[in-house]
């Protein structure tokens, strides 16, 4: 199994059990536990975990952009309810959209007004939030669940064939380099489907993500048709603009 593998298989156990031991992980990697503690040294210098006695937790306990397979506590959740009706504003009756798995996602939903609108989405949590919405046609994509997302080469295959209007997209991370970037492998080719296919790209991302980055880069600035966010400070938002990108 390669370093990036491994990386990733380290970060999708503490996304689900929050803190792991050195031992777990020898015992589920298959290597040693000199191997797994230089992985989580790599780990931790990227800024994704923090080492603790035997083992390791997330640096955050809010992993941005996935979510416990447990029922969701939504953290910033001010941020994330402004940037929801920024959302809202411009999403007209008969739109067809799609909502990447999320917490800010899964604000927009619990925001969106009972009425006719194609909402295509992944995320089990959203799927629950409109189920009762019966003006909304819903649209689940196959796949096998990843914690709260479903995903697999059939979810993306099926998003390919769809006429989505607005795709918004969520993120672990965003940084004027690195782009948009997210802990894990497994939800990439989803996400990508999205970035493919809907005619506008809008990044939902919170102020607290800017000039972060994880593990995984899954889309490039010049990719998106805009940004909505929460009270960006203007040094912050300046290497964004500059590089052509609309932060609303």
């Amino acid at each position: 199994m390669s370093s990036i593998r491994r990386y990733e298989k380290i970060m999708e156990v503490l996304l689900t059990k929050k803190e792991v031991t050195v031992a777990e992980l020898s015992d589920k990697l298959g290597v040693t536990g000199k191997t797994i503690r230089e992985d989580l040294t790599r780990l931790e210098e990227q800024g994704l975990i923090a080492r603790i006695h035997g083992g390791a937790v997330l640096a955050q306990s809010d992993q941005l952009g996935i979510l416990s397979s447990k029922a969701p506590v939504i953290k910033h959740a001010a941020e994330k309810a402004s940037i929801a009706a920024k959302v809202i504003q411009e999403i007209l009756p008969h739109d067809i959209i799609a909502l990447d798995g999320g917490s800010t996602t899964l604000e927009i939903a619990r925001h969106l007004e009972n009425q006719p609108l194609t909402v295509i989405t992944n995320d089990v949590y959203i799927i629950s939030e409109l189920a009762s919405k019966d003006m909304i046609r819903l649209v689940v994509p196959g796949g096998h669940r990843v914690r709260n997302m479903l995903a697999g080469p059939e979810a993306s295959s099926y998003i390919k064939q769809l006429n989505i209007q607005k795709a918004y997209i969520s993120a672990t991370g965003i940084h004027p380099q690195h782009g948009l970037s997210i802990y894990t492998g497994e939800l990439i080719e989803f996400k990508r489907a999205l970035i493919e296919t809907a005619r506008e790209v809008i990044a939902v991302i919170n102020h607290h993500k800017f000039g972060q980055t994880a593990l995984r880069t899954f889309a490039t600035l010049d990719e998106l048709t805009r940004i909505i966010t929460d009270d960006l400070p203007n040094d912050t938002a300046k290497p964004y603009k500059d590089a052509g990108v609309i932060i609303v």
